[in-house]
């Protein structure tokens, strides 16, 4: 592919909206999955130390009970994994915070420690695609644990008391592994073929995409760059739906099966013209509960060369690109825990976790992360005012609050980040009175004052800390995509390729344009950077989508070239 570089000049900064910012959306598929596994994780512990009279111990208890909230979207056998190393993440950095709380008082030292815990957190936790919450659960326990009255022989008893309810959160997440063994790569299997259908019924038309040829360079399903978003998604959710698939092990009966209509949702991308929308639907809802997976017929070749996507990158490679990201962070949280010490307010932490929490992928995204913390938090602070009264009824009502806030956060956080701070504030504030009460006024007015200050200081720090590196990453892309289109149009220009290199090609050049996407997209939302080149990012994704198609037609795998009737019907 030829095209002429795009102008060097700088673009123009993105403008940062207030439209839909707060919109409310649809929850996830899978929000009462979290919610109910953090009231049961948090339940017991904390019901425990009630009886006990010891509820001022609960903030270690909450530190191991709060990891339940991760890893629901993985398959069990890569969840036990993954979630015993966020428990192990999650201990390690209360081990930091506490060891320095005990071994100094400067509050100047501890928010710099804080500040270097949350970039570390951050960046592992973007690295390794930990989330959701991501960093911001990590960052808030280690932080309140750095300026927690603390002495060196109380540590060891503090983290076996957060492992301990570590452990009891690893358990709870995997329960469902006794009913519904398969339930999360079914659930993500579902969501490709929903994203699937919903581009099909696009038709791939945006007035760029040539519907017709049949060559490498003449595809069928067009590149409508009018439905660019529904595409992008489809990709993307296929991408997902494979890596769950591959982080199960064995190529159990399931496995193939949901294999065979992660490639059906594939092909509807390819050629959404001649994709069945209803019959993907229909796949998708028979996914539900535990019946039995439909089965989706492959021409005989395709279905014994079912490769899966390319394996991910190396930890160290993942960790290069995200340097600008560390920067921000680090240098955004200790700003904002600084300055909220130079305004006297008693809570340092709460700024520095408010700034952790708005770095997003790029500027555009972190401005409406901004907007949506402030305005959830205020909103939040108000709602504890109305219930602060209930919870000082005494420690039992203190803990149910904490409880209901705690499950209404995970009801509400899909649906828009600030309605998931409405109640997770409250939490917090609860949470900082299990050792005590406090004056209502006093706990809201530092609260609003330390979002106020983290808000304003850490989005100021994003800004300040540039990331030219998006570019480059945005080349680099563009690189990849037109290596993967050329090699899968060397393959269909053979008379007879092999069919398993073929698979390869059109899994690998799918992979590479989704990465495209996904990489113009966060450079799209960054400041200070040359202009990139948006036009060559089109003619790759047109090309490469069309190639796609080609290729889809060459494997035998277009509806209109099956030879073999469905074996079971997928209606549910």
């Amino acid at each position: 592919m030829s095209s002429a570089p795009s102008p060097s000049a700088s673009p123009p900064a993105p403008r940062l909206p207030l439209a839909g910012v707060l919109r409310v959306g649809r929850p996830s598929d899978i929000w009462f999955k979290p919610a109910l596994s953090v009231v049961a994780a948090i339940a017991p512990p904390n019901l425990t130390l009630l009886a006990l009279g010891r509820l001022d111990l609960a903030m270690y208890a909450m530190a191991g009970s709060l990891c339940a909230l991760y890893t629901h979207n993985r398959p069990y056998a890569a969840r036990a994994g993954a979630l015993a190393w966020v428990v192990l993440g999650m201990l390690g950095g209360l081990a930091v915070a506490l060891v320095t709380a005990s071994l100094t008082g400067s509050a100047v030292v501890l928010v710099g420690v804080g500040a270097l815990l949350a970039a570390a957190q951050k960046v592992l936790c973007d690295a390794t695609r930990t989330g959701p919450p991501g960093n911001v659960v990590l960052t808030f326990v280690s932080s309140a644990a750095l300026f927690a009255p603390q002495s060196l022989d109380q540590v060891p008893g503090h983290l076996a008391l957060a492992a301990a309810t570590g452990a009891w959160a690893w358990l709870v997440c995997m329960a469902p592994a006794l009913v519904r063994p398969h339930g999360p790569e079914r659930r993500a299997t579902a969501t490709a073929l929903k994203a699937a259908a919903a581009y099909a019924d696009t038709g791939g038309t945006g007035g760029l995409g040539d519907t017709g040829g049949t060559g490498a360079t003449g595809g069928l399903g067009g590149s409508g760059e009018g439905h660019a978003p529904a595409r992008a998604a489809g990709y993307a959710a296929v991408h997902a739906a494979w890596q769950s698939l591959l982080a199960t092990g064995a190529r159990s009966r399931t496995r193939r099966a949901l294999e065979r209509l992660v490639v059906r949702a594939e092909v509807a991308l390819a050629a959404p013209a001649q994709a069945d929308a209803e019959r993907l639907r229909a796949w998708a809802r028979a996914l539900r509960g535990t019946g039995p997976v439909p089965q989706a017929c492959l021409p005989p070749a395709a279905a014994d060369e079912l490769l899966g996507v390319r394996a991910a990158k190396p930890l160290w490679a993942r960790l290069g690109p995200l340097t600008p990201l560390a920067a921000r962070t680090a240098f955004g949280c200790a700003l904002a825990g600084y300055a909220s010490l130079a305004l006297g307010i008693g809570r340092p932490y709460w700024a520095l976790v408010t700034a952790a929490s708005l770095y997003q992928a790029n500027i555009a995204l972190t401005w409406s992360r901004a907007v949506q913390r402030v305005v959830g938090n205020l909103v939040g602070v108000l709602v504890f005012a109305a219930v602060a009264p209930l919870a000082h009824l005494g420690q039992a009502a203190l803990v149910l609050c904490c409880l209901a806030f705690s499950f209404g956060a995970e009801l509400l956080i899909s649906r828009n980040y600030w309605l998931g701070s409405v109640c997770v504030t409250p939490m917090a504030l609860l949470i900082t009175e299990f050792a005590g009460y406090r004056a209502t006024g006093e706990l809201m007015t530092e609260r609003v004052a330390d979002t106020v200050v983290g808000a304003l200081v850490g989005f100021a720090a994003a800004v300040a800390v540039t990331n030219r590196r998006a570019g480059d990453r945005v080349e680099r892309a563009l690189k990849a995509a037109d290596r993967a289109r050329e090699h899968a149009a060397r393959l269909l220009a053979e008379p007879a390729p092999r069919p398993a290199a073929l698979e390869a090609a059109r899994r690998g050049l799918a992979v590479a344009l989704a990465d495209l996407r996904a990489t113009a997209d966060a450079a799209a939302g960054e400041w200070w950077q040359r202009a990139l080149p948006q036009e060559r990012v089109v003619l790759a994704e047109q090309s490469g989508h069309r190639t796609l198609a080609a290729t889809a037609r060459r494997q035998g795998l277009l509806p209109d070239q099956d030879t073999a009737t469905e074996t079971e019907d997928a209606r549910p």
